[in-house]
């Protein structure tokens, strides 16, 4: 029997894929070719799973402008997936610096998050991440309900900020890439908050003096 393959999954696998090859990168480097790591390797890899913990966050911010902008609702089908590889690279930048920095030695560990403000402004970050990646599911989606399940997912508003800050934090001199993401980040929410405010006032509008009457020709019947 012939099943054929639907485009929406066809791009979604492209894109799982696509979403692998960073990994994949690093993973292959370690192994055969790491002259591709330069020459501190370890940093690269902390380096390389921060960017792509940023870049995720800030591609799933981004579905909303996308859609309302382009009319394309397609894109709003692939923010889980964009959120989820936000928390494994996430996660995988975390394990880096354990393995790395500390070669998990926990108190060594918990001091340099006291110690060094944009560790733990990183940690926090992730921390926020966590409830978010374990209520991705539809099951959890019914489970929570949809009001509290939004609140919830409204920590991204949060947690992408706090990605940023602790990259220009850490990276001290040169700030040009942290304030890159930022100002992405600032059109992405300046958009949603545009939008909110316009939202309201057209509610607002609507309250005050019932629905407004258009002639033929567009303009507003008093």
């Amino acid at each position: 029997m012939y099943f054929p393959i639907k485009p929406f999954s066809l791009l979604k696998a492209l894109l799982f894929c696509l979403a692998l090859v960073p990994l994949g990168r690093l993973g292959v480097g370690l192994a055969s070719y790491p002259e591709w790591l330069g020459a501190n390797p370890a940093e690269f890899i902390a380096r390389s799973t921060g960017d792509w913990t940023l870049r995720f966050l800030l591609l799933t911010l981004a579905v909303t402008p996308v859609r309302k902008l382009s009319g394309w609702h397609e894109p709003a089908r692939f923010r889980r997936m964009l959120g989820l590889f936000a928390f494994f690279y996430g996660v995988a930048h975390l394990a880096s610096y354990l393995a790395f920095d500390h070669a998990f030695e926990a108190l060594d560990i918990l001091k340099d998050i006291a110690e060094r403000p944009f560790i733990t402004i990183g940690f926090t970050a992730l921390v926020l991440m966590t409830p978010l990646a374990v209520t991705s599911t539809d099951a959890m989606v019914r489970r929570l309900g949809a009001k509290r399940w939004l609140a919830l997912h409204k920590l991204v508003y949060l947690i992408a900020p706090l990605g940023v800050l602790h990259f220009w934090w850490m990276v001290k001199k040169d700030v040009t890439e942290p304030a890159l993401y930022a100002v992405v980040l600032a059109l992405l929410l300046g958009y949603r908050l545009v939008g909110k405010l316009a939202d309201k006032r057209r509610r607002t509008g609507l309250v005050r003096g019932g629905p407004v009457r258009v002639s033929r020709i567009g303009a507003p019947v008093a």
